[in-house]
């Protein structure tokens, strides 16, 4: 499993978080790997979240600096 503070891709990210909750489904970790998956699966929708978040707001001030907007 990599570590929490590296430099991972968006994609990357939900590949795990999407690895992790396969094997959680197909009961495939046990009870000893569950908390630290879990809490990593946590870290990386996190992670996905701010990633989202500020495409988000780079998309916005990219259409106002071009004087483009979402709700024309």
């Amino acid at each position: 499993m990599a570590t929490q503070t590296e430099n991972i891709s968006y994609k990357d990210a939900v590949d795990e978080i999407q690895n992790i909750f396969t094997e959680m489904d197909e009961n495939e970790m046990d009870l000893d790997d569950f908390a630290n998956k879990l809490q990593r699966a946590i870290f990386l929708i996190n992670y996905c979240k701010q990633k989202l978040s500020g495409t988000k707001e780079e998309v916005e001030k990219m259409l106002k600096e071009y004087d483009l907007s979402v709700n024309k």
